[in-house]
């Protein structure tokens, strides 16, 4: 039984509605309205199916006419019918107010009566009785069977006839017998010249004088091939003397055996005003560019090479046949000829498609991915009419590009500094959790947002809740020194700008996590950032702990980590950790995460496919990209610099 069937267009005007169950309107508008804020105003129309609630909605675009066509039913129930009731209703619905919208165009639209419900129920009960049970198909007879075709003659073996197979296997092993034969037979070939240069008196002689030749004969190419090797052997230096067994403690140049200048343990942490002792560096170093602008996140920038696109070169120039075949032309140079006023169908696209899902994937975009990128592309442009002088390429790369833009601006956007001043205003310090897989580096970006936090003039906290990695404290102790001697009490009237709060090892993360945030709030500290340990998305333990300490601090934000390396596994690594943190949390409402950090963007060029793979599955804005390793390679994503290199051939 069906919800509701609309038909809209896709400025937002609801042509026709139909609504299977009593009760309000605005059961049907907040599905709908979530179907168009999450799939077609996101571009990821490449499955034709999206749940909301309890509910389970399909639609069907017409690119031609602008029409949205929105069935839904509830979750629970199996309907195999719907998808051919909705092409139906597209069909009749498209045929019988043609010409209404081909002569009025949008005025028909705002001032046209679709009376169209006789034709939907007449079309719902076509499709409900197809969908019905039908009766088992009857059994066969024998006469109707292939065994009753056979003739009797057909079926009788006599005894000196046999299958061809077991011939060509006897003539097999027949070959392999005379080849045995021919082996053997060479044999005494190879003895006769012996024998005829020592001819034995007798017969008996013969036989032994034969064997003992073959013997000898065989020894002497024995020791001749052992002799080769000794050579061999003997050319390459044996050591003079033998290495000791066990192994010995390596001494470095520089090391020391004093193992109390390597104990850190003692160093100001948690509260302690003592200062630690200023540590030489560069500046220039962990700053990076002296001429950036203090607490400005910069924008990702993105230099391309300005090439003309392949089709233009070719109709620049169409005296040369053997035009280089490259730039976009390798992605996008086909079905070069024009379509005038013509539908585009999905026999004309399916080739630039096919390409540009190849293109994709070597770009480090997530295969599956991918594939429901050029899906959607396909619905988005299958039945619109193109202009005169628009090529086939040229629309499908527009609608691509357009796509992936709308993709990565995220529809939340995620203002750290504003909340952070909103949180001043409670008295209460904000809150930001990171986590992750092992090695994709947390610990570093948390440290680079701490420099960008500072500098913007806030007061942070840096709460080390990795305690099973070896060295993690003794990194963000070394980070809080750098930065303290970065931006020294000095200069902020006496205030310190940042400061780590630990425990040591092998401690419980939410509870170090827990009184951090309460130190924080009676010291008046801005912000908390709260470094995790590292762990594998299929780790059920490790990830119960974290979201047990989600759980239980309830922070403002929860970024997730992601170096741009990955390809398929960035989809299984969101999918995942959002997966177990809604199944391990005790909360009705389990917090998931809010948004992505992109780290080792500086290491991948224009192979930039990652964050498409990550916001897409998602839905979640990149929030900040690491590119370097001073504390002010920090970037903000910019949308069309990422897919500017992700087009680039």
């Amino acid at each position: 039984m069906l919800d509701f069937f609309t038909i809209f267009s896709k400025g937002g005007l609801v042509l026709w509605c139909f609504q299977g169950v009593r009760g309000p309107a605005a059961a049907c508008t907040a599905p709908v309205n979530a179907l168009i804020r999450s799939v077609l105003l996101q571009e990821r129309g490449g499955n034709n199916s999206f749940n909301h609630e309890a509910l389970t909605l399909k639609y069907k675009l017409d690119n031609q006419f602008e029409l949205v066509f929105v069935v839904g039913f509830q979750k629970i129930l199996t309907l195999t019918y719907v998808d051919k009731l909705i092409d139906d209703v597209h069909k009749e619905f498209r045929d019988k107010y043609r010409n209404e919208f081909q002569q009025k165009g949008t005025l028909g639209l705002l001032n046209g009566t679709f009376d169209f419900k006789e034709d939907f129920l007449h079309l719902l009960q076509e499709a409900e009785e197809s969908s019905k049970v039908r009766a088992p198909p009857v059994m066969k007879t024998f006469e109707q069977s292939v065994k009753s075709q056979k003739t009797v003659k057909s079926m009788i073996e006599t005894r000196g006839e046999k299958p061809k197979e077991k011939t060509k296997n006897k003539k097999n092993k027949g070959s392999k017998k005379d080849a045995s034969g021919t082996e053997a037979a060479t044999v005494p070939s190879k003895a006769a010249p012996v024998a005829k240069q020592n001819p034995p008196t007798s017969a008996g002689d013969r036989e032994e004088l034969t064997k003992d030749e073959i013997l000898q004969k065989n020894r002497e190419e024995f020791f001749k091939r052992h002799m080769k090797g000794g050579e061999k052997s003997s050319k390459s230096p044996k050591p003079e003397t033998q290495k000791e067994k066990g192994k010995k403690p390596r001494v470095w140049d520089l090391g020391n055996s004093n193992a109390k200048v390597l104990d850190y343990s003692n160093s100001t942490t948690n509260g302690n005003t003592e200062t630690c002792a200023a540590e030489e560096f560069d500046p220039d170093m962990a700053l990076g560019d002296r001429n950036r602008e203090p607490g400005r996140l910069y924008d990702l920038e993105y230099e391309s090479d300005e090439e003309e696109p392949e089709e233009e070169k070719v109709a620049q120039n169409p005296s040369k046949p053997g035009a280089k075949k490259g730039g976009l032309g390798g992605m996008f140079g086909m079905l070069k000829g024009l379509v005038g006023s013509k539908s585009l169908t999905r026999e004309d696209m399916d080739s630039v498609l096919e390409k540009m899902k190849d293109h994709l994937i070597a770009k480090n975009v997530a295969a599956d991915i991918a594939v429901q990128l050029c899906e959607s592309v396909a619905k988005k442009l299958e039945g619109k009419v193109m202009g005169t002088f628009t090529t086939v390429t040229s629309t499908v790369k527009q609608a691509l590009q357009e796509a992936l833009v709308q993709i990565l601006q995220p529809q939340r956007r995620v203002d750290i500094l504003r909340d952070v001043m909103d949180a001043q205003r409670h008295h209460r310090p904000y809150v930001v959790t990171f986590c992750g897989v092992n090695g994709v580096g947390k610990s570093t970006n948390l440290a680079k947002i701490s420099f960008w936090l500072i500098e913007n003039g806030f007061s942070v906290l840096i709460a080390a809740c990795d305690t099973f990695r070896a060295g993690a404290v003794e990194q963000l102790r070394t980070h809080t020194r750098r930065l303290n001697a970065l931006h020294p009490p000095e200069s902020h009237s006496g205030r310190i700008m940042v400061q780590l709060y630990e425990k040591g090892y092998g401690k419980d993360a939410a509870g170090i996590a827990m009184e951090a945030i309460s130190y924080a709030r009676n010291q008046g500290f801005d912000v908390v950032l709260v470094d995790t340990a590292g762990r594998m998305q299929d780790n059920a333990p490790l990830m119960t702990a974290l979201a047990k300490l989600i759980a239980v601090n309830t922070p403002d934000l929860v970024l997730f980590v992601g170096e741009a390396l990955v390809g398929n596994e960035a989809v299984d690594q969101l999918v995942k950790f959002n997966k177990a943190l809604a199944d391990y949390s005790m909360a009705q409402t389990p917090r998931l995460i809010d948004g992505i950090v992109l780290t080792k963007f500086d290491t991948i060029d224009d192979k930039v496919g990652a964050a498409i793979s990550m916001t897409y599955i998602t839905s979640k804005p990149i929030v900040f990209v690491g590119t370097g390793q001073t504390y002010c390679d920090l970037r903000s994503l910019n949308a069309k610099a990422v897919v500017a290199a992700l087009m680039k051939a």
